[in-house]
C-alpha cells in the first residue's frame, strides 16, 4: 500500500503466527532484493485491552517504529478490508491509541499529543549555522524553512542533521519546509529508520504544519503538498502555545497483494 507515496508492506497477524527477524523486515523492504517498503505494518490484536486492534512497526532498516503518519492511513484501510469493518476503529501504537475514520477515499488519523516543541534553535552545521525547530508527533521532527523546496540539499543536510548532537541520542526525522501562501507549505522529509528521503511523511507534514502556526501564524487547517505531489490535510487546536486534537487527512491505496518466501 502507499499513502501518499509513503509505502509499506502490511501483513495479517491476528493468529500470531508470523515472526520476523530484523533482517527478515530489511530484505522484504529492498526495492532490488525484496518487495520494496519504506516499512513494514503488522496487524496484531490490540494486547492492553485499550483500543480495538494494534499494529507492528517496522522500519525498512529493520528497527522499530513509534508512529507514522502515512502509515497510520495505509493500517486502517488495511483494517477496514481485512477485518470487514465499516465504523471507525482504534489502534494502539507505542506512541499511543490512534482513531481512524474514514471519508469515501480520504481516511483521517488523529496524533497523540505533540510535545517537546522547540523554535528558532541555532545548530551549527557544515554549511554554518541553521535555524531550527524541533517538535515530537509521535516521532522526533526538526524542521527548516528553505526558499525553495526543489533546491534543498536533502541528500546532504538531512543525514548531517538526523544525527546531529543536538538532537541525540536517537537522532530525528529531518523536514525541509517552503511557504508556498497563507496555510499552505510544501515538505520534503529525510526520514529517520529509512535513512533516506521520502515520498511523504504524515507525522513530518504535521510538525512543519504546526510549527509554521507558530513561525508564520498559520491557522488550521494547514494544506500540505508533499514530495510524491499528493496534497495532505492537518487540522489542530492551538491554545496556550500548545497543540491537541491533531488529525491527519489523506489518501491510502492498494498498490499489490500476494506472497513471499521469508
Amino acid at each position: 500500500m502507499n499513502g501518499a507515496g509513503n509505502d509499506f508492506i502490511l501483513l495479517d497477524n491476528r493468529t500470531g503466527k508470523i515472526r520476523l527477524a530484523r533482517e527478515q523486515v530489511v530484505r522484504l523492504c529492498d526495492r532490488h532484493r525484496g518487495i520494496g517498503a519504506d516499512g513494514v505494518l503488522i496487524l496484531v490484536p490490540c494486547r492492553s485491552g485499550k483500543a480495538d486492534w494494534a499494529w507492528d512497526f517496522y522500519n525498512s532498516d529493520g528497527s522499530t517504529g513509534e508512529m507514522c503518519g502515512n502509515g497510520a492511513r495505509c493500517f486502517a484501510r488495511f483494517v477496514q478490508k481485512t477485518v470487514g469493518l465499516k465504523n471507525d476503529f482504534t489502534f494502539e501504537t507505542e506512541a499511543g491509541v490512534i482513531t481512524a475514520s474514514f471519508q469515501d477515499e480520504r481516511i483521517t488519523v488523529n496524533l497523540t499529543k505533540p510535545k517537546d516543541l522547540r523554535l528558532n534553535e541555532q545548530v551549527k552545521l557544515s554549511t554554518g549555522a541553521e535555524t531550527i525547530h524541533s517538535l515530537n508527533t509521535g516521532v522526533p521532527h526538526a524542521v527548516l524553512y528553505v526558499p525553495d523546496a526543489d533546491k534543498a540539499m536533502v541528500q546532504s543536510l538531512g543525514p548531517e542533521i538526523r544525527r546531529h548532537a543536538h538532537f541525540g541520542p536517537r537522532g530525528t526525522n529531518v523536514n525541509f519546509v517552503q511557504v508556498l501562501g497563507p496555510n499552505h507549505i510544501r515538505v520534503r522529509t529525510f526520514e529517520r529508520g529509512v535513512e533516506g528521503e521520502t515520498l511523504a511523511c504524515g507525522t513530518g507534514v504535521s510538525a512543519a504544519a504546526m510549527i509554521s502556526a507558530r513561525v508564520h501564524k498559520f491557522s488550521s487547517p494547514v494544506n500540505v503538498q508533499v514530495q510524491g505531489g499528493d496534497t495532505l490535510a492537518v487540522s489542530f487546536k492551538a491554545e496556550g502555545g500548545e497543540f491537541d486534537e491533531v488529525r491527519l487527512s489523506g489518501p491510502a491505496d492498494f498498490v499489490f497483494e500476494g506472497r513471499i518466501e521469508i
